[in-house]
């Protein structure tokens, strides 16, 4: 019976796929319908996360109530209490009526809030006091408000890890997560995959009026063993290029891996230190990231310290020091000499009337120059320096958009607005 109802909701919400994890999603959805518990939605972007809490309001006794889906990640930080909760009129610049929120006008029925990882930290407070209490409060206003409105939240993010880094409650995740659904990415359910093409295939044919594509049976395994980083929409995207610039309708391999990319976002490696790296490392304020920056500086320098010293006293074994023409360390190259190498790096030889600079400097010369060179580098630096350099990468790399840039430096807006000004940096 429930296999068989399982069935009846793929055929009413167009689900196409019979693999076990996605069968158990639904059968989820179905057994939580009935109830009034929160449930939590997870899966990577494109996977079809959306279909869940409208099977979910369509299977409760709220069916014939109003439903609502949100994507709070598109809403603007400064005006998402108003479009959850309302406000009143007069409560901020451009508030020129009394306006109700989604909680006031989905009472007794569903919200689906996507992408419910991007809320901040104050609206999330005030979704935590609605799920727990059916109670909010209106922008502006001090009245005490009642709604009954079942929630349903969905995230592509990691929210464990959003909560260890605290840009997520606990108490809230922990109030949303009653019921989790995970909904399979599309490679952990490759038997799928030529279904789904298939379907979509017969779709664009439908709509642009031409004979459907179809794969080889090498073409199949060929999608089956891809990827797919973008999931279902992803491959519907390509489905349907494919049946727009192809003149030929049998797709074979090679014209299969035309529009197969090698390096599509999501797929490039990444190291898993490097990723403990950046969760772990957090700053409180800009000097933190300063000393930071400064301390690593530091650490560089004395590595090529210590491996010129191991150099002159007679280590030249090219294993120990010269390993393919960089120090594995620091990532300086080297530079070979005929009695040994000596690090690339910028250091004038001090001149005397003796000597010049066609004359090969000594060991003990070489020494002393490094150390020189060492004091100079972590005199010269300053935190001025380094900050307004920080300051000014970040602003490029984001295209000047300084809330982005804020938020990559881990400092606030109005910090990096004063920064700028003192720095002479608007223009950037």
């Amino acid at each position: 019976m429930a296999k068989q109802n399982i069935q009846q909701v793929k055929q009413r919400f167009s689900i196409i796929g019979a693999s076990p994890e996605l069968d158990r999603a639904i059968d989820i959805a179905l057994q939580v319908a009935p109830t009034d518990l929160s449930v939590l939605i997870t899966g990577e972007s494109g996977v079809g996360k959306e279909n869940f809490p409208q099977i979910i309001h369509q299977y409760s006794r709220r069916k014939h109530g109003p439903y609502f889906a949100i994507n709070c990640g598109s809403i603007p930080e400064g005006t998402i209490d108003s479009e959850l909760f309302g406000h009143e009129k007069g409560s901020f610049t451009g508030a020129t009526a009394t306006r109700k929120g989604y909680f006031e006008v989905a009472d007794g029925g569903t919200l689906f809030l996507d992408e419910v990882a991007e809320l901040p930290l104050p609206t999330q407070a005030r979704l935590l006091r609605v799920l727990e209490t059916g109670e909010f409060i209106k922008v502006g206003s001090s009245k005490v408000e009642k709604s009954d409105v079942r929630v349903v939240a969905a995230t592509n993010v990691n929210i464990v890890y959003a909560v260890e880094n605290g840009k997520f409650r606990e108490d809230l995740y922990y109030r949303l997560n009653s019921v989790p659904i995970r909904v399979p990415a599309l490679r952990d359910r490759k038997e799928d995959i030529p279904l789904l093409f298939k379907k979509f295939a017969n779709d664009f044919a439908e709509k642009y009026m031409m004979p459907p594509i179809t794969l080889t049976d090498a073409a199949k395994e060929m999608l089956k063993e891809y990827r797919w980083p973008g999931n279902v929409r992803q491959l519907k995207n390509i489905t349907e290029q494919i049946s727009i610039i192809e003149q030929e309708r049998i797709i074979t391999p090679e014209i299969l891996k035309t529009y197969l990319p090698e390096n599509e976002v999501g797929m490039l490696p990444v190291a898993i230190s490097n990723i403990h790296d950046a969760e772990q490392k957090t700053f409180a304020n800009e000097r933190e990231i300063l000393y930071q920056v400064l301390f690593d500086m530091k650490k560089d320098i004395m590595d090529l310290k210590h491996v010129v010293k191991n150099i002159l006293s007679g280590q030249t074994d090219p294993s120990a020091t010269n390993l393919d023409k960089t120090d594995t360390r620091t990532g300086y190259p080297f530079v070979e000499q005929e009695t040994e190498a000596i690090p690339a790096l910028p250091v004038k030889y001090k001149e005397t009337p003796s000597s010049s600079r066609e004359t090969t400097p000594t060991k003990k010369q070489v020494e002393n120059d490094i150390l020189d060179a060492t004091e100079y580098e972590e005199q010269a630096l300053s935190l001025e320096e380094v900050e307004k350099d920080m300051i000014k990468r970040a602003l490029e790399r984001h295209g000047g958009k300084r809330k982005l840039a804020a938020n990559d430096l881990k400092i606030s807006e109005r910090t990096l607005y004063r920064k700028i000004k003192e720095y002479n940096l608007e223009n950037l």
